[in-house]
């Protein structure tokens, strides 16, 4: 079973802008090898609980080694029953609405 989890790793003090931040926890992300979809506010995981969860804690690692402070942001969908969310959730929204969504 696996979950969906939101998160975003924010420094703080850095500026206007954290693209550099991200970038360094998106290649976390991307070697760890867990299904993944990056978006304009945040990163969705998938996958194992302590798996998802060790990827999330060496972001925020990360990014705290070169900001004084780092605001870490966490959202969990834990439901029983169910894999591969990261595409059936927009999918059935997608069929609901009767059209495609923007990607």
């Amino acid at each position: 079973m696996s979950v969906l989890v939101q998160f975003s790793v924010v420094p703080l003090g850095q500026g206007a802008s954290v693209s550099p931040a991200v970038a360094k926890a998106l290649r976390i992300v991307v070697e760890s090898g867990i299904a993944y979809k990056a978006t304009p506010m945040g990163t969705v995981l998938e996958g194992e609980w302590d798996a998802v969860m060790a990827v999330v804690k060496q972001c925020h690692q990360e990014v705290l080694k070169s900001s004084e402070r780092v605001l870490t942001s966490v959202s969990i969908d834990d439901r029983k029953g169910m894999d591969n969310r990261l595409e059936k959730k927009v999918a059935s929204v997608e069929q609901k609405l009767g059209r495609e969504l923007k990607k």
